[in-house]
């Protein structure tokens, strides 16, 4: 592990992702069109764009682009302005081809089998590969839209806390960001039904995701052997040209990269606008700290808690979101939340953010959290704009409101405009 003077510790820097479907303005069809966009702003087909402090990079397929921080930013406060002024500079240029941005962790419409095109340009081996070995033509491949939060470790001591840390918020962070509560133009019954595609996407090589929740592994030496070893030798009869030998390869619900030292959570989806993302990114940090600073019980506490406990609790909360029901009070504890009976996940986060998170100076943010607590995450307001069995005429109008919501920055509620 690299423990340069240039480390960051522990909470010195943030990486944000965020990822977006291009559709077209009028029907909402799947657009791929990413590298036109690409080349509209740099005149090539490349990966990434760079504009100091955010770039653009493609992603797998050819309908989604994704904006990420140039490198660690220092704060999370105010980076949803940055991202912000990027999307709307984005459906500037793409309102040449009549398309748009469109939020949300999947798309509600989209046949992934006949929509699907690949990025077919620089890098695209390592999708190639990927194609040959699972077939990236369905919903796990082609249409889950997430953002990813990266966090910095500087040396094994902070990798440990840092991964005992993350490893006990995964499975709650869904209440708070599922936003894809349709697929195939039916309302699936789950609030996360992205996560639930993902977490099968790859059942053909089952060590590839694990049970989303990482194992009990809290050094270099441990991960590299139980889990990234393991993955690498049951990819390989696949993977004759050894293109996936890499770290990103891990489809954990947070990912360890020793090569930059950092652990990647990649299990929220897509919100509505920046500063909703944002919000929920901050909500997570601040749980997280709070954890790794042992405010409510040691570290050694929650390095006990094995996946297989921790994944029963996710798929709860990708199912039932907030309402879910924590009855293990041992779980509940290790959060300093004082409750008897029937405590929901809903109101475990209420408890957590008041505990943890401060945020008199970012009215955007407190605004966008409040919604998220009150009236409950995405997917279980767009249900409440749509019915129980909704038209595609009326799934077309909400998630045309979504766009709205997104091109503008704002918050969404089924009874009044962004």
């Amino acid at each position: 592990m690299s423990n340069s003077p240039n480390s960051l510790h522990l909470f010195e820097g943030y990486g944000v992702e965020l990822e977006y479907m291009i559709v077209q303005r009028d029907t909402l069809q799947v657009s791929p069109i990413t590298d036109k966009l690409i080349w509209e702003e740099v005149g090539a087909y490349v990966s990434d764009v760079e504009f100091g402090d955010v770039a653009w990079s493609n992603e797998l397929v050819l309908h989604v682009v994704e904006l990420k921080t140039q490198g660690p930013v220092k704060s999370l406060a105010g980076l949803h302005r940055m991202f912000q002024e990027h999307v709307q500079k984005i459906n500037a240029i793409l309102e040449k081809y009549n398309a748009m941005l469109l939020p949300t962790g999947a798309h509600p419409l989209m046949d992934p089998y006949t929509e699907t095109q690949l990025w077919p340009h620089e890098h695209n081996a390592v999708y190639e590969a990927y194609n040959r070995i699972f077939d990236c033509r369905g919903h796990g491949w082609a249409n889950l839209q997430s953002t990813h939060l990266n966090l910095p470790f500087a040396n094994d001591e902070e990798f440990e806390k840092l991964h005992a840390a993350i490893r006990m918020v995964l499975p709650i962070l869904p209440a708070l960001s599922a936003s894809s509560p349709i697929l195939d133009g039916k309302v699936t019954g789950l609030q996360d039904t992205r996560l639930d595609v993902y977490r099968t996407n790859q059942s053909k090589i089952p060590s590839i995701a694990g049970q989303v929740i990482p194992e009990q592994v809290f050094s270099q030496v441990e991960y590299e052997e139980k889990i990234l070893q393991k993955m690498y030798a049951d990819v390989a009869p696949y993977d004759p040209d050894g293109t996936l030998q890499e770290e990103f390869l891990n489809s954990r619900g947070a990912i360890a990269r020793f090569e930059r030292n950092t652990i990647e959570i990649r299990l929220l989806d897509i919100q509505e606008s920046p500063v909703v993302d944002m919000a929920i990114a901050q909500a997570a940090v601040a749980v997280i700290k709070a954890l790794v600073s042992e405010r409510w019980v040691p570290i050694a506490e929650l390095k006990k808690w094995d996946e297989n406990t921790l994944s029963a609790i996710f798929l709860k909360v990708i199912s039932q979101g907030q309402s879910a029901i924590l009855n293990d009070y041992d779980f509940i504890r290790c959060f300093g939340f004082d409750c008897s009976e029937n405590c929901t996940i809903g109101e475990l986060w209420r408890h957590l953010t008041k505990e943890t998170l401060a945020l008199d100076e970012q009215p955007e943010i407190a605004y966008a959290l409040n919604i998220l607590l009150s009236r409950g995450n995405l997917s279980t307001r767009i249900l409440e704009a749509l019915g129980n069995n909704p038209s595609e005429e009326n799934i077309k109008r909400v998630y045309s409101r979504l766009a709205v919501c997104l091109q503008r920055g704002g918050v969404f509620l089924a009874e009044k405009p962004c």
